[in-house]
Formats: structure tokens, C-alpha cells, sequence
């Protein structure tokens, strides 16, 4: 591969101290200098995303709301025990057609900086702006998922052994062959996909379209999920799939295709979902639609977590 400079050089270095590197993943290419770099950085800014304080590799529970009030505390005695935090937090109880958090007397907690003294709303991931509750001096948050008609507790921590024990982002070898000029079919608007996620839930998601490209002289369709004129997010599975990359399938987001129907689909940039990497997240599953007979040896690999951190 082409010369490493700047966050090429740091990105390297991370992943070879987290026991990934790219030498590891393929046979030398050599690629034109800007395409490196712009890999690179996208690899770069996918892990620091990936291991923030509050990012993936930091939760550390997914706790269902079965009844209408719940206390919550690390301790014993609480309806439902968190793996950190306060031995009390406080409780959460239903109101009407949402919810509400209780900090316990005396518990430091807080929202974007705001000290708890008493009752709040507590919205939700489907909220215009969802309450986002910290503690442990901010190390811990607290957020409320919908799912269905169902509610549920997710939990993070700074402190997380997933996150502190992170191996490292692996990658096939990819290379430009990878970034495909796709044609975008839209679809009646309206339409949805049945999309199962990893807890069995099926949801209907917005089908704005499919998108379909020609690869090695043969030709691949994959359903998108997105609204008319929207960015698209396409979740696929294909012949690497539990064969050296995640076996339920992989993500990619591109741009809003064009006026004329263009989309450009970097295979370079398909990612593995959170589930890869925790058992506390509630991942969408490849459709039948999108499961591709191709095998897709760019972006990345499956992960591999310690033993003691391994679902």
C-alpha cells in the first residue's frame, strides 16, 4: 500500500496495538495517494466512535420495562440491578404514554450538566430530543429505548470491559474495485421493508428505493431503508458472512442518491453492527432481499473480543 501519513500513521498504530493491522488482511495494492488517505480517515473516526466513552464497545446493559414502576440500583433489593453504578439510582415509572426517572435521595445524577432533584421526563431513542442521564462523575448514562411496544433501560459505562479490553478493527483488503457507481430504483412512496432485529422484533422501515450495481460482470440489487431524498442505509449480508466477517451481516451508509438516480456505494465503508461487539444492543437483520451471492472482501472483518468479554 501507498505511503501512511498523519491519522493514517496513528490509525496503524492503533490497530496494531489492539491486535489488528492492515498487513494482516490481504496481499499489498497499490492505490492512488487520496484514496488511501480517505480511507484512512474514515477508519480512523469509525474507531474513535466505536471506543468513546459513550459508544458502543461502552454498554453495558439492556434492561426491558415489564411494569409500570422499577426501581434501579447496582444493589440488591432493586426491580432491576445494574452491572454499575449507585447501589440506588432511583426509579422509573410509566405516566400516561411515557416515562418518567426519580433520582434516590442523595444520588449524584445529572442531565447534560444538570444536577436530579427530582422527578423528570424521560424520553426516549424515538424523541425528538431523547433524556440522556449520567452518573458515576459522569462515566455512566442512563437512556430509554422503544422497541415495539416495548420499552427498555440502556446502559453505558466508561468503565466498560468491552470498551477497556477493545481488540481492534480488522479489514479485508478492499481497495477502489469496492467503490461502486450504483443506480437507484425508487419505490411507490409509502413502501416499507419487514425488518427483523436480533431480539425477534420485526419492524416496518422505510423503503425509499433499491440500489443496483454491476460487480465482476454480474448484477446485485440491495434494498434501502430510508425516507424519499434521504441519505440510504443498507444492511446486507453476502458470501463472507460467518466466513471471516460478521455472520448476521453488515451496514453501509451512503449519500442521498443524486437528481439522475446516482449512488455511490463504498464497500470499503460496510461496518459491523453493534451486536458484533456487545450483547446489550437491538441490531436489524439482513432481509431475504439483501443477502447477497457475492462475496465482499472489503471493509470490516468480524470482531474477535477477549474471551472474558465475549457474549
Amino acid at each position: 500500500m501507498g505511503k501512511r501519513t498523519g491519522g493514517g500513521l496513528l490509525l496503524a498504530l492503533l490497530l496494531a496495538g489492539c491486535g489488528g493491522s492492515p498487513a494482516e488482511t490481504g496481499p499489498a495494492v497499490m492505490e492512488d495517494p487520496a484514496f488511501e488517505t480517505a480511507q484512512q480517515q474514515w477508519r480512523m473516526q469509525r474507531y474513535t466512535e466505536l471506543t468513546a466513552a459513550d459508544g458502543w464497545t461502552a454498554l453495558v446493559g439492556l434492561h426491558w420495562l415489564e411494569h409500570k414502576a422499577h426501581y434501579i440500583g447496582h444493589g440488591p433489593g432493586n426491580g432491576i440491578r445494574l452491572a454499575v453504578g449507585p447501589d440506588k439510582l432511583g426509579m422509573v415509572r410509566r405516566q400516561g404514554d411515557g416515562w418518567t426517572f426519580t433520582p434516590e435521595h442523595g444520588v449524584a445524577a445529572s442531565i447534560e450538566g444538570a444536577a436530579l432533584t427530582g422527578p423528570v421526563a424521560f424520553r426516549g431513542d424515538h424523541d425528538a430530543a431523547p433524556t440522556r442521564i449520567t452518573f458515576d462523575d459522569g462515566k455512566g448514562q442512563l437512556s430509554l429505548i422503544q422497541r415495539g411496544g416495548r420499552a427498555a433501560l440502556r446502559v453505558k459505562h466508561a468503565d466498560a470491559a468491552s470498551r477497556l479490553g477493545f481488540t481492534g478493527l480488522e479489514y479485508w483488503p478492499g481497495g477502489s474495485a469496492w467503490q461502486v457507481h450504483a443506480r437507484f430504483l425508487p419505490h411507490p412512496p409509502g413502501r416499507t421493508l419487514p425488518i427483523v432485529d436480533i431480539t425477534g422484533l420485526t419492524t416496518a422501515m422505510p423503503n425509499a428505493g433499491a440500489v443496483e450495481f454491476e460487480h465482476g460482470g454480474q448484477h446485485y440489487r440491495i434494498e434501502a431503508i430510508a425516507e424519499p431524498g434521504a441519505p440510504l442505509f443498507l444492511i446486507f449480508a453476502d458470501r463472507t458472512s460467518g466466513h471471516g466477517s460478521y455472520p448476521a451481516g453488515r451496514y453501509l451508509d451512503t449519500a442521498a442518491p443524486t437528481a439522475d438516480g446516482h449512488v455511490m456505494v463504498d464497500f470499503n465503508h460496510a461496518y459491523n453492527p453493534p451486536c458484533a461487539f456487545t450483547p446489550f444492543a437491538t441490531c436489524p437483520l439482513a432481509p431475504p432481499e439483501n443477502r447477497l451471492d457475492l462475496r465482499v472482501e472489503a471493509g470490516e472483518r468480524a470482531y474477535h473480543p477477549p474471551k472474558e468479554n465475549a457474549p
